[in-house]
Order: structure tokens, then sequence, then C-alpha cells
């Protein structure tokens, strides 16, 4: 699935629902209609937002690993824990279970980014919280780190 390009700042209302932008729905096409996997983020305060597709590679991943190998079993359990299937309603939220908006300490205003894999619902103030854990200096740092080597060709 492509998600969409940039951050989009949007509001989610006390019934926890959340209208997207015209121009992030237009991005997701028809990726719209077959729903989403919402789960809390792995390693940061945030959900995770998968395309169904997505999550089912996912899932198939996670199901080559030895089940009898009591590590496998956890972690497959972790990375499953709190995952709910959500919908599109007739007026273009998406609705996001109240359990899920409180253990991600979403309120008012929200973040919808993009990463290859998914996407990422933050809470405002935490991602820039998260943003400010590297400097720019460190992320340039680790962009020639990581990068640098690579021919691009």
């Amino acid at each position: 699935m492509d998600y969409p390009i940039g951050e989009y700042y949007c509001k989610l209302d006390a019934k926890g629902r959340l209208l997207l932008p015209s121009s992030f729905k237009e991005q997701l096409g028809d990726a719209l209609g077959a729903g989403f996997v919402l789960r809390p983020g792995l390693f940061e305060i945030c959900l995770d937002v998968y395309g169904r597709d997505d999550w089912r590679k996912l899932q198939e991943k996670l199901g080559k690993l030895n089940p009898f190998k009591k590590e496998n079993q956890m972690m497959m359990r972790r990375i499953n824990a709190g995952a709910r299937l959500v919908e599109m309603d007739g007026s273009g939220r998406l609705q996001i279970p109240k359990d899920l908006v409180e253990k991600c300490g979403l309120v008012k205003e929200v973040v919808i980014t993009s990463l290859p894999d998914r996407m990422q619902i933050w809470g405002k103030e935490q991602m820039e919280q998260s943003n400010a854990q590297m400097t720019d200096e460190e992320f340039a740092d680790m962009l020639e780190d990581r990068l640098g080597n690579i021919d691009f060709e």
C-alpha cells in the first residue's frame, strides 16, 4: 500500500472520531474502503495504522516464527495486543476505540505521519517530545552512518 506523503494535523472529537483531510483521503484512494488495523506503537506512545494488506504481510512474517519457542509466542502476542480493525464511517471519519485513545494519550490535536510500511497517529505533544529527543546534528550523523555508504543507482 502507498501511504500518504507528509504530516497531517487533524482534530479528534470527544467520541474518538478522527476526520481525515481530503488530500490525505485522496492519496489513500481505494484503500479507504478496505479498512485499517490500529495497534499501540511498539516503541513510542502512538498508534500504528496498517492497511489490511500490510497487516496481513506482518502476520505472515510472524507466522514463520517457530511457535514452540516461548519468546516467539510472547513476541507475537505483544505485537497483536490491542490490535483493532477499523473502517471509515459515512462521513469520512476514522473511529478510534476509546481504550486506544486513552493508551496513546490522544487528545484533540493529533498528527498523522507515514512510514514505509504503515502510518502513525500521534498526540501533537507526544510527537513534539519524541522529535525533540534527537537534535538536527544527531539526525544528520545517523543519516550519514546508516545511508552514507549506500549506492542509490
